[in-house]
């Protein structure tokens, strides 16, 4: 059987063991509606609550001065809604929010985006904030501040270049002008992949469970209390009153379970992944410097840190999809981009501000690694990628 070297963890990571068997654990032996007041509801509510208190341990650690409530967590079905719900929620909590201005910034997931293109519709004044190579330009966002501004939304990383924002400055910068400004923060690609808590410097952070070893189809949105004692966040999804009324809905007990199992596992490891990510890509930009004759290049941020788990690379006269296709067929699973965009059909605007040309950023793949990848997949890859110059120079020639 062919060995896979799967190394696309931005867009999703295998299910870890800790999340796989807590998740079989509650589908064998918890089965009750958490709402249900009978002893197999609370069995159900108990599930859910250990998961709550992991997921909050491993976002906000006692050592930052930090100390949620479990009321602190909303779990939703995903990032996306996470993110809608940060949005349009609090954009809608308050009448007198209406007609003021958002800033987001212009490589932010599409959920994010999109959720202020839809309060734009309403009436919002919404800005994007330049973000060349995934940070944000913070001169444009200087000038972009004022006491008329509502809420800030920031993403702790990048998904295409692994840039890290500074969420400390952008917070405080927001902060210094508007005091009542609200700081959300999209950390699904930063969660327990960077050192620090985004908690620490937003009032309401996104995270998802399948970026960390969890199961698709669950994320979660911290609030802070600035948040619940204010009022400042209405549900954009209504029935039941679930989620202390924030996200009606049953909950998916077994998705959250697994979603707070890998949180746990994360954390207790975390220390390790992280030196292990560093390492790779040590190894990798090691390995990659024999293909620089090819033009083969990294595309690195110049103006802030870089996550460790993401690595974009150029490999000029071969479009990402055809070497995606020849990686694939060696047993290598790399991205052409984010998976959530990478159909778009467009060359990206956030790998344009590097200088590469329009040719060059459709010849351009992500490469990110997960806590299973071991010096043997960037072997791999690179194996896989110096077969692939070999034989598609050739087919262009």
């Amino acid at each position: 059987m062919r060995k896979e070297h799967y190394l696309d963890n931005s867009a999703t990571t295998p299910l870890c063991g800790a999340a796989r068997e807590k998740m079989i654990e509650i589908m064998e032996h918890v089965y009750g509606n958490p709402s249900s007041l009978h002893t197999l509801g609370v069995e159900a509510e108990e599930a859910v609550n250990e998961a709550r208190s992991n997921v909050l341990a491993a976002l906000s650690p006692i050592k930052i001065g930090l100390h949620p409530k479990p009321e602190n967590l909303i779990f939703t079905a995903s990032g996306t809604e996470a993110n809608n719900l940060a949005i349009i929620g609090s954009a809608a909590a308050k009448e007198r929010n209406r007609g003021k201005t958002i800033l987001v910034g212009e490589t932010e997931h599409a959920s994010v985006l999109e959720s202020a293109a839809h309060l734009a519709s309403l009436g919002f004044h919404v800005v994007r904030i330049p973000s060349p190579q995934g940070a944000w330009d913070m001169e444009a966002y200087r000038h972009a501040l004022g006491k008329d501004v509502i809420l800030v939304c920031a993403m702790l990383v990048n998904n295409e270049t692994g840039a890290v924002n500074d969420l400390a400055q952008i917070a405080a910068l927001a902060r210094a002008a508007n005091p009542d400004v609200l700081i959300h923060c999209d950390a699904v690609q930063g969660f327990l992949k960077i050192e620090g808590s985004p908690a620490e410097h937003a009032d309401m952070v996104t995270i998802s469970a399948h970026k960390i070893g969890g199961p698709k189809g669950v994320g979660a949105l911290y609030i802070n209390d600035k948040i619940r004692k204010t009022r400042a966040l209405s549900p954009v999804i209504f029935g039941g009153g679930q989620e202390w009324g924030m996200r009606s809905g049953t909950e998916n007990v077994i998705g959250i379970a697994g979603f707070g199992a890998a949180a746990a596992d994360g954390s207790k490891h975390f220390p390790d992944f992280l030196s292990q990510m560093r390492s790779l890509r040590h190894m990798l930009e090691d390995r990659l410097a024999r293909f620089s004759g090819s033009g083969v290049r990294i595309n690195l941020p110049q103006t802030v840190s870089v996550a460790p788990h993401i690595v974009s690379l150029t490999v000029p006269g071969i479009r990402s999809e055809t070497l995606l296709h020849s990686l694939s067929a060696r047993g290598v699973f790399v991205s052409s981009g984010s998976a959530c965009s990478s159909n778009t059909g467009h060359a990206s605007d956030t790998l344009r501000s590097f200088g590469l040309s329009k040719q060059d950023a459709d010849c351009t793949i992500r490469i990110s690694f997960g806590m299973q990848n071991t010096e043997e997949d960037i072997e791999a890859l690179c194996q896989a990628l110096e077969v692939s110059l070999h034989t598609l120079a050739r087919v262009k020639r």
